[in-house]
């Protein structure tokens, strides 16, 4: 046997040796795992891309009802669409898994169809319009179903993806609707309480009329006006107390009855002729004038030639004098009243204005209260028109929406089993099969193969060596291993073809491409 490998030569010489050894394993373990990849059930997967769209108009015109998070919504559309219910749907409507059906539940057959849908989200680096920060967005995500047809495949995945985007439309526009009615009935409950306190304000302004804190100016000038009024009349009392007086003593020097007043006068003028006389002549002025007047009065007094009634006064100037006194003491009883009119209403402008502070206190309560329902009201009003003009939007499908971007295709190659990878591996496993038992039998073999072995097993020198005799047996045998080697190189060259044509893709289709791609 040989000791030891000292050349490439030794290698080569030992795989012409071991080539049987070498090709047999390699060969059945090939031929097996090209058994497994032929004869393996075949699965097809068909794939639908759905884009998430933001919506049409701008948010700063008109924010959407729906406030969470794409990703959110999705797991839960996914949630529901992943159901019991919505799959045995599917499956009874398909006609799904007919052959597992009458060997399970439907439990397990919906169990197994889970198993054969994907779902996978794709993401990017996104602004957050809420936070102005970069974070993580999905912006479309992947339906795949993997059935026993390429047709199934595309059918099941077009349904799905048909659902996904139903799903969302209604969702979105569930949302919306339930938002819209929130805000409805917000608002009219907001409605109720301002009508409630307006009509709690107009009651607590008619029981406090006159002490409403706008009308407090009004009660202060009011009530310094009544003051003003009152001084003023009291002085005006003051006056006519004094004229009063002055003409009580004017009436008590004058007699009532204007004959008595003749006489008295009458009398005064002889006592003043017999002064004048006694010290002046009868021709002296005064004296004839003093003289002619009491002629006069007599002749007044006996023209009258009656008698006045007693306790009727007939003296003009008595009775001017008691006409004016009465008036005077009218005048006092009217002002008197008004004096007491005026304190009355200076009385109540101080009552109300003393009530004004509680009356304030109790009005602005009221008055902040309806003030905030409403600044609630109005806002709940415009976010209402908001929420109206994006439910719309919904409705018309300019919000954010669901694209389908890629439609689920008819699959032209099997997602499983993965030929090229079973038939590689069988390839490496057979090759290293047939090397390790090369290498077994080689190191078991204990022939002497050289001269140089010969002689180093020996210890003698060899001579003469004689060289393989190759007979005309020798060649008819080498040249049927050639034509062998041949057949099997064109029986699995076409075996090959015949493999990448169903497994792999369509030879025209291949033929094709390689004809587009080359130069020219």
């Amino acid at each position: 046997m040989d000791s030891e490998i000292k050349s490439v030569q030794d290698i080569v010489e030992i795989l012409k040796r071991r080539r049987r050894q070498l090709l047999v394993p390699a060969a059945i373990i090939l031929l097996v795992a090209v058994v497994a990849a032929l004869t393996l059930p075949r699965k097809y997967r068909s794939t639908a891309t759905i884009l998430i769209e933001a919506q049409e108009v701008p948010s700063e015109y008109i924010k959407a009802n729906i406030t969470s998070f794409a990703d959110q919504r999705l797991q839960a559309i996914n949630k529901r669409i992943m159901g019991t219910p919505r799959l045995i749907d599917l499956i009874k409507r398909l006609n799904l898994y007919a052959d597992l059906r009458n060997k399970v539940s439907l439990e397990d057959v919906v169990a197994e169809m889970v198993k054969d849908i994907k779902f996978t989200t794709i993401s990017a680096d996104v602004i957050d319009p809420r936070s102005g920060r970069p974070a993580q967005a999905t912006i479309a995500f992947s339906i795949s179903y993997t059935g026993t047809t390429p047709e199934v495949a595309q059918q099941v995945t077009t349904e799905l993806s048909s659902l996904y985007m139903e799903e969302n439309l209604k969702e979105r526009e569930k949302q919306s609707l339930g938002t819209s009615k929130f805000f409805q009935g917000e608002m009219e409950a907001v409605q109720a309480s301002l009508a409630d306190i307006e009509g709690r304000i107009a009651a607590f302004k008619k029981r406090n009329i006159q002490s409403l804190p706008e009308l407090s100016q009004v009660n202060m000038q009011s009530y310094d006006q009544a003051d003003r009024d009152i001084r003023q009349l009291n002085d005006q009392m003051r006056t006519l107390r004094e004229r009063e007086e002055f003409l009580q003593s004017q009436l008590s020097n004058v007699q009532p009855e204007l004959a008595a007043n003749d006489k008295e006068a009458l009398r005064q003028l002889h006592l003043r002729l017999a002064d004048l006389t006694s010290r002046f002549s009868d021709r002296y002025p005064d004296v004839i004038k003093t003289r002619r007047e009491i002629a006069e009065l007599e002749q007044r007094i006996r023209s009258a030639n009656r008698e006045p009634a007693v306790g009727t006064p007939d003296n003009p100037a008595y009775i001017n004098l008691q006409s004016q006194l009465a008036g005077t003491r009218s005048e006092i009883e009217s002002v008197r009243r008004q004096i007491a009119d005026t304190a009355k209403r200076r009385a109540s402008y101080q009552s109300r204005i003393f009530a004004t502070p509680h009356v304030e206190e109790a009005y602005k309560s009221l008055m902040v209260e309806r003030n905030n329902l409403q600044q609630k009201y109005d806002d709940l009003s415009k976010k209402s028109m908001d929420v109206r003009m994006a439910h719309s939007m919904e409705k018309e499908q300019l919000g954010e929406r669901f694209t389908l971007v890629d439609p689920a295709r008819l699959p032209e190659r099997p997602f499983s089993p993965n030929v090229p990878a079973i038939i590689l591996i069988g390839l490496a496993l057979g090759i290293g099969s047939g090397v390790g038992w090369a290498a077994v039998k080689e190191a078991c073999d204990q022939s002497v193969r050289s001269a140089d072995a010969l002689a180093e097993l020996t210890g003698v020198t060899v001579l003469v060596t004689v060289p393989h005799i190759v007979t005309a047996t020798d060649r008819g045998s080498a040249r049927n291993r050639r034509y062998l080697a041949t057949a099997l190189v064109a029986f699995g060259a076409i075996i090959g073809l015949v493999a990448v044509h169903y497994l792999v893709m369509d030879l025209n289709v291949l033929l094709t491409q390689i004809y587009r791609k080359s130069p020219g």
